[in-house]
């Protein structure tokens, strides 16, 4: 393998550094502990699995609103008396933080005058317990937290104007510089990592007074911890004008503070473009700002340019303080094969930057345990949550392709996966959701137009069964994902050929198959036993042997139908099978024999489809007739869990790029009766129900028997979100006519979008 940490540079090799996010912030009286939702402060064997992936240095949380939220003498060190020296055994390298994203306890704020003094004692608890801990983050992102608190009014105080944010961020970089040296009474070398988002601003001609204010805004806590705001400084009546003192101004530049390492955070939504031209855009776009109204927009989605990134950033930052530089931070909420992407794209970038130069020290990992509603900025609790390293949805931490990926470069290999071949979304034209400007010449573009680049090179997923609802899905996923994949109808592959599957996998080389072929009829099955056992089993099963053979990840998809429904209990992934049906039975025959003789499958039962790409499916008959006010019957009596399609579409393709393997259930877990599913979807829709009947399962007369309860449950872990999400996506995705209006409590793109977390 390519060592990539082979160069005539003379710095040490790169590193990668892990974190978890701790935040603990405060909306209104109410505190919100990312550490409540990961359960980290459960596991300590978490630390364990940080130590796998190699990394050697951590930031680490002390927090003091978890420690001491009643004050220093009532302090409860059993969560740092446990977990700092467990690191320090493990050979990692803890960053202590002191305040992320918060405000301190109840008897303190950001707009306190003691906060600084408080801090610093803390601080010097924390010292003088752990004096062999040399690295310290006592405030994390001054800036950032100062704005969220100050202006944007998200968190506490609550602020709504400039002058309540720069008290916030004077006030906590006060308590940066008397933490340090609190803490620097106790541990003499102990050194200062200072993180913030430093985010550039974009905009319109009209707009470039307020481009160049936030530009340099942005730098202005590591200004102050420089000690190099004076009266010539561009912020500096600013802060003035704003209420700050003169002599608190005069503290940094007599004490001043400057960070050992500058610790850089940035995501696709850091870089910002303001357009005043309002008529253009919805007016829920709409902001103001020192009493002007304009639109603020993610540079990813408008500018032709795209996003300038880290290799703009750490020539800024090199520029301004020739301070080395870590990147503290590296989330991205989107799809396993954006999240690697984009840590791959950082770490390439990290490393150009030291050819030229640049002290980048290392590229931080992080969330490793993922994050819990940061789409709405931790304001609620809504259940959102975004893997990182590991997926807390399983019983334990399982490790994502991001553990992977983090693994080969702390052992300076190449990574082995077959997605980083393709540039990520913010580099797609896909991306661009507006008229798309031209930032070299603050103009709306005017050439050609852009069109679609060249599909994704690299090897593809195969799938096979290309005509049918699921194959479709996967198609118009891998699409959006920017997947290579090539489709095969079964005209084009016979999947019970063992010789057309050998010159497929030769011709195409994937590095995965998702075998969508077969029947999704038990009725159907039912007539035509010998037919169903080709489609379901024998393909299926030599398939597998050739996947085998070649090395590959394989993909079956089977039924709740291999349930008979007498535990009434949601069935789980090691629970014995009993189908009722021929449906059933050779679903479960094909399971057991892709198991047998394909180590790398992964076979993934479903249940109840609904798909936006499919209007024979049981839903989709259903609201149709009631949006036309048609009489409808469904059973009652048959209790089923659902599954939506492109979840199951998108959930499998991170499954696979986990290296998961052997049967997993993915449906929504709720369980309910066919006119349940029914009547809920209506309700989110908006369509009146009532010439809805509830019919007894015989009624029907289905060739195939039903199992009365095939719920599935998971003890591997549950993947798809509440079902009335799943049903909300539906009905915006269907865009059909039947839909009225979405439940507002459900309305949500399909696709994640890019969240700013901190």
């Amino acid at each position: 393998m390519r060592n990539l940490t082979a160069s005539p540079n003379p710095l040490p090799p790169l590193e990668l550094w892990g974190g978890i996010e701790p935040t603990i912030n405060r909306v209104q009286d109410r505190y919100l502990s990312q550490d409540t939702r990961t359960h980290h402060s459960q596991r300590i064997e978490d630390l364990d699995l940080f130590a796998s992936l190699g990394i050697k240095t951590m930031r680490y949380p002390v927090l003091w609103e978890a420690t001491a939220p009643e004050g220093l003498e009532s302090a409860d060190w059993t969560f740092a008396d446990e977990r700092l020296p467990r690191l320090r055994e493990l050979g990692i390298r803890p960053i202590v933080g002191l305040v992320h994203h918060g405000s301190g306890p109840r008897y303190t704020s950001l707009t306190d005058p003691e906060f600084p003094d408080k801090l610093a004692a803390y601080a010097r608890a924390v010292a003088t317990r752990f004096p062999w801990v040399k690295d310290w983050t006592p405030v994390n992102e001054p800036m950032t937290t100062a704005r969220f608190s100050g202006i944007d009014g998200v968190w506490y105080p609550h602020g709504d104007n400039d002058q309540v944010m720069l008290r916030c961020l004077v006030t906590e970089c006060l308590g940066i510089v008397r933490s340090m040296r609190a803490i620097r009474s106790v541990i003499p070398d102990a050194r200062l990592i200072q993180t913030d988002d430093v985010g550039k601003h974009f905009g319109t001609k009209n707009m470039q007074d307020m481009v160049a204010f936030k530009n340099e805004r942005r730098w202005l806590s590591y200004d102050l911890l420089f000690g190099r705001v004076d009266e010539q400084h561009s912020m500096y009546q600013y802060l003035l004008d704003h209420h700050i003192k003169q002599k608190e101004l005069a503290e940094f530049r007599l004490n001043p503070c400057p960070p050992d390492i500058m610790g850089l955070n940035y995501y696709v939504r850091s870089e910002r473009f303001m357009d005043d031209r309002l008529d253009r855009y919805p007016p829920d776009l709409q902001t103001e700002y020192q009493h002007r109204k304009f639109v603020d927009l993610d540079v990813a989605r408008i500018a032709v340019e795209g996003m300038s990134g880290f290799d703009t950033l750490f020539d800024e930052a090199w520029a301004r303080y020739r301070t080395p530089i870590v990147v503290t931070e590296t989330h991205l909420g989107s799809f396993r094969d954006e999240e690697v992407r984009w840590v791959w794209q950082i770490w390439q970038e990290a490393q150009a930057a030291r050819q030229r130069g640049i002290a980048v020290q290392a590229v931080t990992l992080w969330a490793l345990l993922g994050v819990f509603s940061w789409g709405n900025l931790s304001t609620e609790e809504d259940g959102q949550y975004e893997p990182g390293a590991f997926d807390l949805r399983a019983p334990t931490p399982r490790p994502t392709a991001l553990a992977h990926l983090a693994r080969a470069l702390t052992a300076g290999e190449q990574p082995a996966l077959p997605v980083l071949t393709t540039p990520g979304w913010w580099k797609r034209w896909q991306r661009l959701q507006y008229p798309p400007f031209r930032l070299a010449t603050l103009s709306d573009y005017t050439g050609a137009p852009l069109v679609q680049e060249p599909g994704p090179t690299g090897q593809p997923v195969l799938i096979t069964g290309g005509l049918g609802e699921l194959a479709r899905c996967f198609i118009r996923v891998c699409e959006l994902r920017g997947l290579p994949f090539r489709a095969l109808s079964h005209e084009e592959l016979d999947i019970t050929d063992p010789t057309a599957i050998e010159h497929a996998l030769t011709i195409f080389k994937p590095w995965a198959v998702l075998n969508t072929a077969g029947i999704h009829d038990p009725d159907a099955a039912e007539g035509r036993p010998d037919w169903a056992r080709r489609a379901l089993a024998e393909g299926p099963a030599t398939l597998a042997d050739a996947c085998a053979r070649h090395g590959i990840r394989m993909v079956m998809f089977s039924t709740d139908q291999v349930f008979d429904g007498q535990k009434r209990a949601p069935y789980v992934e090691s629970d014995p099978v009993n189908p009722l049906s021929v449906y059933g039975r050779c679903a479960a025959e094909g399971e057991r024999q892709v198991l047998a003789r394909c180590e790398q499958a992964l076979v993934v039962r479903t249940g109840l489809h609904f798909s936006p790409y499919e209007e024979r499916n049981l839903l989709a008959r259903a609201l149709n007739a009631l949006a036309a006010d048609e009489p409808y019957a469904s059973a009652g009596d048959c209790i089923v869990t659902a599954t939506y399609v492109p979840d199951l579409c998108n959930d499998t393709l991170d499954l696979l790029l986990d290296r998961e393997t052997g049967i997993w259930h993915h449906a929504h877990p709720q369980p309910m009766s066919w006119t349940g599913l029914i009547r809920l979807a209506a309700r989110v829709t908006g369509i009146n129900a009532g010439q809805l009947a509830t019919r007894p399962l015989a009624a029907f007369r289905l060739a195939a028997p039903r199992a009365p309860y095939s719920v599935l449950g998971s003890e591997r872990g549950v993947l798809p979100p509440p079902l009335k999400q799943g049903l909300g996506r539906y009905c915006s995705d269907c865009q059909v006519g039947w839909v009225t209006e979405v439940d507002p409590e459900v309305r949500c793109s399909g696709a994640p979008k890019p969240t700013r977390m901190g």
